[in-house]
């Protein structure tokens, strides 16, 4: 296979893990003997700096015309302040909805030899194997009317949460689509006991699993399920949200592997295209210093290969030397090492395990 894979190294730590995926990604195309084109493109911080934009037009053409993009991370402190015009975080919004990604998959997978690192007990973490798939593009976060006014009394603000059933019914299909790959479980949440949007929710999550009458469906209120990733995580096989919601679990979620540099994420539309990011952010306090964890972006490496590009043999062998490393010793300093390895050690360490 042919294919080209755009670079969005960011800021931060962002491009020392990019770095290290893309030589995954490499070694990978030398085994199964594909070709990889790469391009590197500004987005955020990085952006800002160089054109006054987070999100640059040529970096927005180039992602367009690729089969997939692979992001580091954006932000820092140099561009945090609330009242600025343009932020870091304006790009992420701004290339979602340029390439029409609309759907976010987080797979959270507890790996048994580091139970120890999570806060929770071992026994809560047994079999933790799940993916959350989290709406991008609507709810509260894109919803109109919203802003602040003046009252008689004070100051008043108003943000709106709108979703539309056609939003509501893809991205359920897609979480029932992976579903019937997984163990065929999944449950949809939502606030139906209060907010209207989640009983339009909740009402096209029934109508779209007669499409699918081999996947079991089940309702969860987003409180009760908070809970349930706490208590019982392990019987969540795949689950669907709308944004906040999902914005929210995915974070608690990403406890139970724990440490944030493990886990890797998808952002996918309607085609083949999509981005892929580890869930981290630029962590600046580290950054140049080389000891930042690539698992999670080297992770998001085999998630672009098995949606974009399907090559799903090429995605296990990544993860399957991932799991290797890590079984044998190698870990980084977020993963409570002694003796931590630093980036590239970690990058060579899953490389030399890549098996067809």
């Amino acid at each position: 296979m042919n294919a080209k894979i755009v670079l969005l190294p960011g800021d931060g730590i962002g491009p020392e893990v990019v770095n290290e995926a893309r030589l995954v990604l490499d070694a990978v195309a030398k085994l199964f003997g594909h070709t990889f084109e790469y391009s590197t493109h500004l987005l955020g911080g990085c952006a800002i700096d160089a054109t006054g934009t987070a999100l640059p037009e040529a970096t927005l053409k180039a992602c367009q015309a690729s089969h997939a993009v692979l992001l580091g991370a954006v932000g820092g402190p140099k561009w945090d302040d609330p009242q600025a015009k343009v932020r870091p975080e304006q790009g992420l919004l701004a290339i979602r909805k340029g390439l029409g990604l609309y759907a976010n998959l987080r797979p959270v997978k507890v790996i048994p030899s580091l139970a120890k690192l999570s806060p929770l007990k071992p026994e809560r973490l047994a079999g933790v194997d799940f993916i959350v798939i989290r709406e991008l593009t609507g709810g509260l976060y894109f919803g109109q009317p919203k802003g602040r006014t003046k009252t008689a009394t004070g100051e008043q603000a108003v943000d709106t949460l709108i979703y539309t059933d056609v939003e509501i019914r893809r991205i359920v299909r897609l979480g029932f689509q992976i579903a019937r790959c997984r163990r065929k479980q999944l449950t949809s949440i939502d606030k139906a006991n209060v907010l209207e949007s989640s009983r339009l929710w909740r009402q096209i999550a029934i109508e779209v699993s007669k499409e699918f009458p081999d996947v079991k469906l089940d309702h969860q209120l987003v409180d009760s399920a908070a809970m349930r990733l706490i208590t019982h995580a392990a019987q969540f096989d795949v689950i669907v949200t709308e944004n906040m919601f999902g914005d929210i679990l995915t974070d608690e979620a990403a406890v139970l592997a724990g440490s944030l540099g493990l886990l890797p994420s998808a952002s996918l539309g309607e085609g083949k295209l999509g981005l892929y990011e580890p869930i981290h952010g630029s962590a600046p306090d580290i950054a140049g210093k080389g000891i930042a964890n690539p698992t999670g972006t080297i992770l998001s490496a085999a998630m672009l290969l098995r949606h974009s590009l399907g090559l799903e043999a090429e995605a296990r062998a990544i993860e399957a030397a991932v799991s290797a490393a890590i079984d044998e010793g190698c870990h980084t300093g977020d993963l409570g090492a002694a003796k931590p390895i630093n980036t590239s050690q970690m990058g060579d360490a899953v490389r030399a395990r890549l098996k067809r």
